[in-house]
C-alpha cells in the first residue's frame, strides 16, 4: 500500500542491484525534476526510519571533488543504511550549488579560487541566492512509502525544519560528519559559521575527533 502522493505516470519502482546490495529504487517526478529514493530492507509502516536526504552535487557525487564533502556523505549514508539493515536515501535533483545550478556553481568556484570568496559570498556577488533548495519532494516520497518519522542523517537544521513542516517527524538527528581536507576546510567553516550547520569537527584535529552517532 502507498499513500497517493504521485500520479501513476510520475513514479516507477524496480529493484536496483548495487555493489552494496539490492535496493528498491523509486524514481519520481516532482517540481520539474526527476528524483530517486533508494530503499534498503523493510521500512514500510515503520517509524524512526534511518533516512538521508541528499542534494545533487555532480562534482562531488560523481567526480570526487574535494572542495565539498558531498561525495563522502553520499557514500557514507549508503554504507550506514546497509550496515543498519534498513533505511532510505532520497536523492534530490535540481539542488546543484544549493539550487543555483551547475553553470552558476562553477562560476562561483572561479571566484573562490581567484578572489578567495567563500561559498556564500561567491554566490551573492553574482546576484545569486545562497540557498533555494526545496525539500518537499523528499517529504512526498517518504509519505508515498508510508514513513511518518525518521532519524535524519544531516548536519543542516534547515532540513529538519523543512521535513517537519511537510509532516515528517524527525525524532533524531544523526550527525553526518566527514573528515575535513585542505581543499574543503574553508567551505565547511562557512557552512558552520554562516549557515548554522553543526560541524564541530572543523576545529578538531582529524586524527583525534570522535564522530558522534545521534542527537536531536
Amino acid at each position: 500500500m502507498r499513500e497517493e502522493t504521485f500520479n501513476d505516470e510520475d513514479v516507477a519502482e524496480s529493484d536496483l542491484v548495487t555493489r552494496r546490495g539490492t535496493f528498491r529504487a523509486i524514481a519520481f517526478r516532482a517540481d520539474g525534476h526527476e528524483h530517486m529514493a533508494l530503499v534498503y530492507g523493510k521500512t514500510a509502516l515503520r517509524e524512526n526510519v534511518l533516512v538521508r536526504v541528499h542534494s545533487e552535487c555532480m562534482t562531488g557525487d560523481l567526480f570526487g571533488a574535494m572542495r565539498c564533502e558531498c561525495g563522502d556523505q553520499l557514500d557514507a549514508a549508503l554504507d550506514r543504511i546497509v550496515a543498519e539493515g534498513s533505511g532510505i536515501l532520497v536523492y534530490l535533483r535540481g539542488h546543484e550549488g544549493r539550487g543555483i545550478g551547475l553553470v552558476a556553481k562553477v562560476r562561483t568556484h572561479v571566484l573562490q579560487d581567484e578572489q578567495g570568496l567563500d561559498t556564500l559570498d561567491s554566490a551573492t556577488s553574482l546576484g545569486l541566492p545562497v540557498d533555494v533548495r526545496d525539500y518537499s519532494p523528499a517529504a512526498r516520497v517518504l509519505k508515498h512509502l508510508r514513513v511518518t518519522s525518521v532519524r535524519l542523517m544531516s548536519n543542516n537544521p534547515d532540513k529538519i525544519e523543512a521535513l517537519e513542516a511537510d509532516g515528517i517527524e524527525v525524532v533524531a538527528r544523526v550527525p553526518h560528519l566527514m573528515r575535513p581536507n585542505p581543499h574543503n576546510i574553508g567551505y565547511l567553516t562557512a557552512k558552520r559559521d554562516r549557515l548554522g550547520h553543526d560541524l564541530p569537527q572543523v576545529d578538531q584535529p582529524a586524527a583525534s575527533y570522535e564522530y558522534p552517532t545521534a542527537t536531536r
